[in-house]
């Protein structure tokens, strides 16, 4: 409580002593107390509620101590008034209030403690308690609220009752003012033009000023004047400054039309809703030599259709046309735009490509055609359709370019090499299951190859080209990607045999090789190429299958599911073959001395090199078919892989003296079969010698097979001189 004085006479003054610092209790005498303390007895005094004595002492006998306010709101007090609200320190005690823009339930600000707080937010806006003007637009935030002028207008701060406010307006023209480094006198003509009508505008005239607009850039476009003598890319930086120019006054302007095909409103406080199409023909002249920039995906499909590659400038086909509307972030529509272009007939060549496009403008103010969002939905003689993602200025042009055709000699090749590949591998298959003679685990491994091969060369010539239907194209593309995955393994496994049996020549019963290659072969063979198509299959099923061709996409390195294990494969083989040669070789030498005659090693050779190929690692050459060589790496790979399986035939079956031997059995058994029904006369005496002295020879040539053909069929079948 404040001390008082009084004054009762002009010129006397009596100071008194502050009320409440000398007080009686029960009539008791009090002691003399400072400001803000009371007395307890005749001696001692105590400082009020809400203050504290300088020398921290509760009780005070001396009249000097001074007692100061305490700050409940600091240090070390501290009074929680809760969230959204703050503490203020008054002189002898505190109250909280809520945070501005919030107040109590009650409606009220001020309380004493946290369980009083009831703070809560308020709507200004709903509530009218904001202060923005009538031209914005208020909308409400936390603790407060923000004045917004609408899209397109501008904020300007004015007086108004001695206050400054902030209020919107419209822009009536936009600015549109001349690029800049661009000397040309028909384009200042033009644009002293525009000026002359942003400063004769009036918003009840808007439609008038859109027509004579238009009609100034018609006029322009017709006769660009020295605007055809600038440079391609200048030109290209007039039509950007031209089309996104007009665009943005269009879109103010449009606003001031009334209702009709420009203009919508939509709903209330929002500001009227426009859309626009602006269709400029003559915009051609300035983008005659505009280039083309595709996007990577139609890229992609076109490098699949064959490489066509854009050459030369695109022709445009279509007009200009610019589609806007009142909201400029339009990049990323929900739902595409449709546009139907009518232009002139023209049918596309072989190498020529109709484009949906929109100008794309550039960082330097210039730009090009691209087609990023929008694509071909339907072509005719004379309209286009297009679906766009975005809005901007579109056009349909024809692209010219070249097609890489395929090489018909290339195709000739793969086609007969894969047919005599399927023919020999139906004979080296039915050899192997009827040859009861050379049946073993070598033979199996060879079965198991030429199978494989069979059905996925036989696919490939029947089915490679079936992508009409999306579904049996990816099916296809899978069955080829097992098929060819299982040949690979059951080459490494071949391989690996070969090897195996190598490092046991010393051995003459090899059976400890046998049982482990018949334990591993079939799992292996066909259960790693299975785990590794289902993996890919399940990780990106929509990567079977190109527009071109049923085989596997190039897209995110789809396609090394299938060059990754196979590079693998070969790379094993090819070790597996050097060592296996290596043995053989130095084997044979200590065998018999006359294995290094000219016409074995010549074999040898021969065998050793069809053997690589047996064993895929000639698949290599498909890799290096790029650059300057991959014309001739092409052709290799062709011609040496499509005989893979005449190679097989020609290995296994025709320079193997035991199958040999069968076949000059089966051959004398079909024309003995023959001969019979003319023989009929002939005594059995006869035919039974002939029959013994036929089965004597071939006992006698068969009885002692080459010593090396006994160790290591397949890689070594011809017949070693005998010492």
């Amino acid at each position: 409580m404040k001390g008082r004085y009084f004054a009762f006479h002009p010129g006397l003054c009596v100071l008194l002593i502050p009320l409440g610092a000398i007080a009686h209790k029960n009539g008791a005498p009090c002691a003399r107390c400072p400001r803000n303390a009371h007395c307890t007895n005749a001696s001692s005094c105590r400082c009020d509620p809400g203050f504290t004595s300088l020398s921290g002492k509760v009780i005070f006998s001396t009249s000097s101590e001074v007692c100061t306010d305490i700050n409940e709101c600091g240090p070390p007090l501290y009074m929680s008034c809760g969230s959204l609200a703050h503490c203020h320190n008054v002189e002898g005690s505190y109250y909280c209030e809520c945070a501005p823009g919030h107040e109590l339930l009650s409606g009220g600000t001020k309380f004493q403690s946290e369980k009083e707080n009831t703070c809560q937010d308020v709507d200004e806006c709903s509530s009218g308690k904001h202060q923005c003007h009538n031209t914005t637009h208020c909308i409400n935030v936390k603790g407060s609220y923000r004045c917004y002028c609408h899209h397109d207008w501008v904020a300007r701060s004015r007086p108004l009752h001695g206050l400054n406010f902030t209020i919107c307006e419209d822009v009536p023209f936009p600015s549109w003012t001349s690029p800049s480094g661009v000397n040309s006198q028909s384009l200042s003509r033009f644009f002293d033009k525009v000026q002359q009508l942003s400063q004769d505008f009036k918003p009840a005239l808007a439609k008038n000023t859109i027509q004579d607009l238009m009609q100034e850039v018609d006029e322009l476009l017709e006769t660009p004047g020295d605007l055809e003598t600038l440079a391609p890319s200048e030109q290209h930086c007039v039509a950007t400054h031209l089309l996104v120019g007009l665009e943005d006054v269009l879109r103010v302007l449009s606003k001031l039309l009334p209702n009709g095909p420009l203009a919508t409103h939509a709903p209330a406080g929002t500001g009227p809703s426009v859309v626009g199409l602006v269709s400029t023909p003559g915009m051609s002249k300035l983008l005659a030599e505009a280039p083309l920039v595709l996007d990577s995906k139609q890229q992609r499909v076109l490098h699949e259709h064959r490489d066509f590659l854009a050459g030369g400038s695109p022709v445009l086909l279509s007009d200009v046309v610019s589609a806007f509307v009142s909201n400029k972030d339009t990049q990323n529509l929900s739902s595409p735009v449709t546009f139907i272009f009518s232009h002139h007939s023209v049918t596309p060549g072989p190498t020529q490509k109709v484009f949906c496009v929109f100008w794309e403008h550039s960082q330097d103010g210039c730009g090009h055609w691209s087609t990023t969002g929008c694509r071909m939905a339907a072509t005719g003689d004379a309209s286009t359709t297009c679906q766009c993602s975005h809005l901007s200025s579109f056009a349909v042009l024809m692209a010219h370019g070249h097609i890489q055709q395929e090489d018909p000699v290339l195709a000739v090749i793969t086609y007969m090499g894969l047919g005599l590949s399927l023919l020999c591998l139906l004979l080296a298959a039915l050899t192997f299951l009827l040859c009861k003679a050379i049946q073993n685990t070598s033979t199996s491994l060879h079965l198991q190859l030429s199978i494989c091969l069979f059905l996925a060369h036989l696919l490939f010539l029947t089915a490679i080209d079936q992508t009409k239907i999306k579904l049996l194209c990816a099916i296809i593309a899978g069955a080829l990607h097992y098929l060819y995955l299982a040949s690979f393994t059951w080459m490494l496994l071949d391989g690996l045999h070969l090897f195996l049996t190598a490092r046991n020549l010393t051995v003459v019963n090899y059976s400890s090789v046998s049982r482990f290659m018949k334990w591993l072969m079939f799992p292996v063979g066909y259960g790693v190429p299975a785990l590794i198509v289902a993996v890919s299959a399940a990780s990106r099923p929509s990567l079977y299958g190109t527009p071109t061709r049923c085989w596997l996409h190039t897209d995110k390195g789809f396609v090394w599911t299938f060059l990754g294990p196979v590079c693998t494969i070969f790379s094993i083989n090819l070790a597996f073959f050097l060592m296996t040669f290596w043995i053989v070789k130095n084997k044979l030498s200590s065998l018999n001395r006359d294995v290094s005659t000219l016409q074995n090693t010549r074999m040898l050779t021969f065998k050793a090199t069809a053997q690589l190929l047996i064993l895929g690692c000639t698949w290599c050459l498909g890799v290096l078919q790029v650059g300057p060589a991959a014309r001739v790496m092409a052709y290799l790979f062709t011609i040496i892989n499509s005989l893979q399986g005449a190679f097989i035939f020609l290995v296994y079956c025709l320079l193997s003296q035991q199958v040999r031997e069968q076949y000059r059995k089966w051959f004398r058994g079909v024309r003995k079969a023959k001969a019979e029904p003319e023989n009929y006369t002939l005594s059995s005496g006869t035919v039974s010698d002939a029959s013994r002295h036929s089965a004597a020879l071939h006992s006698s040539n068969s009885s002692h097979p080459p010593h090396s053909e006994r160790l290591l069929p397949g890689f070594t079948e011809s017949p070693v001189p005998k010492p």
